[in-house]
């Protein structure tokens, strides 16, 4: 039977429970991201991540399409600064306004060099 007690504790049988990658890490992650995406133009991500990313940076242009109160608001729960809601929805927005739909593009950069994980560099369409 395994030892009971604190997690994460190294002791006869070493490191017993490991912490996970839980969902509000996730979340907050890509809310950190795509709020790059947007002030930047341009982020590198590992490959894992674009998927996601590129779903969230779709909605979030889609809601700026609309540029009314409630889409600004849905918005700002998502995006980390006021700075970058503003980009959104007065440069992004209107910049996409004639497609629907496809606003990221992904170009795959190769390996990283410390983990070997495959990394992708996310930009917007039109640039």
């Amino acid at each position: 039977m395994a030892a009971q007690g604190r997690k994460n504790v190294h002791g006869k049988t070493g490191v017993r429970f490991k912490t996970g990658y839980t969902a509000s890490k996730n979340k907050a992650m890509l809310r950190n991201v795509v709020t790059d995406l947007i002030i930047h133009e341009e982020v590198k991500v590992t490959s894992g991540v674009t998927k996601e990313l590129k779903k969230l940076a779709d909605h979030l242009v889609t809601l700026a399409k609309r540029n009314d109160l409630h889409a600004r608001r849905l918005a700002a729960q998502t995006v980390r600064s006021e700075e970058a809601l503003k980009k959104l929805f007065g440069e992004i927005g209107p910049r996409m306004a004639s497609r629907n739909g496809g606003y990221t593009r992904s170009f795959k950069l190769g390996e990283r060099r410390g983990d070997a994980a495959e990394v992708t560099l996310v930009r917007w369409s039109d640039r």
